[in-house]
Formats: structure tokens, C-alpha cells, sequence
């Protein structure tokens, strides 16, 4: 794969992440009754981030969950000498029932990832209200799903890839575009 362009660096990241914390506080009208679950693996990463600029801003910390969604993938793949899925597990560490969940990921693309994402919580409890935040929205969706908050609307052809790079994982915050 070619770098084609870079579409996010660290600093815009940082922009980006401070925009979606002010739009969740403001469309749930604080953070009472509100939890963050991040998607494995970015997204468990940037829910922290969110969840520190949060806390910033309203004075009072938000509860920080992650969630695997490999079990729950109608494209699972085998990842382990036994051919069994490699499942890492689910922590949330409040009970989610009728809170208001917003759940994170990196990339918003067919919309089969938060499918799956939205099925694991279903399977952990009943949510008040299930909202999605994205650091980039590619489109090309086969679902009918829509982000509540977009970090960056980056249109893409479906021969470009996606790749969001982040520190904890990465050692480097970048968001780039490439041909697959």
C-alpha cells in the first residue's frame, strides 16, 4: 500500500476529539446517565481521550467501557493456531442499562463493525440510548447507519484505505489515506 495523503495529524486529532467532547455534552446536556464504550482497538483509545477532555470540561469524570465485537462479525475470521477467534474480551464498568451509551471507533466505513458493536451491547444490557462517535466518517455504507459525531467526513473510493494511527498502539497520531 502507497500513502496517498494525510488527512488528520496529531494536532488536528486533538481538534477534532475537543469538537465531539463539546458535542456530546451539549446534546445530552451534560454527561449525567452517559458512558463511553470504545470498540477494540482504536476506539477503546480515543473513548479515553474523549473521556479526559470530558472530565476537563465538565469537572466530573464519564465512565470509560470497551467492548469486543469479534464473536459478533458476519465476516469472523479465524486468528489463532486453532482456528478459534482471538476474542480479548468486554469491560464495562458500569451497568449500561438505561444509560445513555455512546460508543467510539476509528472509522465508520460499511457500518458492519458498529452493527456488531451494537449487538454486544444489546447481549450486556438495554441502553436508554445508544450514540455513535467516529473520529472519520469514509462512507460507503451497506447498513443504514449514521454517526451522531464525526471527527472528519473524508470521501473515499472504495480502492483507498483508511488508516487511523494512534500513539498507544502506534507510537504516532496520523490519519492517512491510502491505495489498497
Amino acid at each position: 500500500m502507497t500513502q496517498k495523503a494525510l488527512v488528520l495529524d496529531e494536532q488536528a486529532i486533538n481538534r477534532a476529539l475537543t469538537r465531539i467532547a463539546h458535542q456530546i455534552i451539549e446534546k445530552n446536556k451534560g454527561i449525567e446517565e452517559c458512558v463511553l464504550v470504545g470498540i477494540r482497538t482504536r476506539g477503546i483509545y480515543l473513548a479515553k481521550r474523549l473521556a479526559s477532555r470530558i472530565e476537563e470540561i465538565e469537572g466530573n469524570p464519564i465512565p470509560v467501557g470497551e467492548i469486543d465485537i469479534t464473536l459478533y462479525r458476519d465476516d469472523l475470521t479465524k486468528k489463532t493456531e486453532t482456528l478459534e477467534p482471538l476474542v480479548k474480551g468486554s469491560d464495562i464498568p458500569v451497568e449500561i442499562s438505561d444509560k445513555k451509551v455512546i460508543l467510539v471507533d476509528d472509522v465508520l466505513y460499511t457500518g458492519r463493525t458498529v452493527r456488531a458493536g451494537l449487538d454486544a451491547l444489546m447481549d450486556i444490557g438495554r441502553p436508554a440510548s445508544i450514540q455513535l462517535a467516529v473520529l472519520v466518517d469514509r462512507g460507503h455504507r451497506e447498513l443504514p447507519v449514521r454517526a451522531d459525531y464525526v471527527g472528519k467526513n473524508v470521501p473515499t473510493s472504495s480502492d483507498e484505505k483508511i488508516v487511523v494511527q494512534l500513539t498507544e498502539v502506534d507510537n504516532i497520531d496520523q490519519v492517512s489515506i491510502f491505495d489498497k
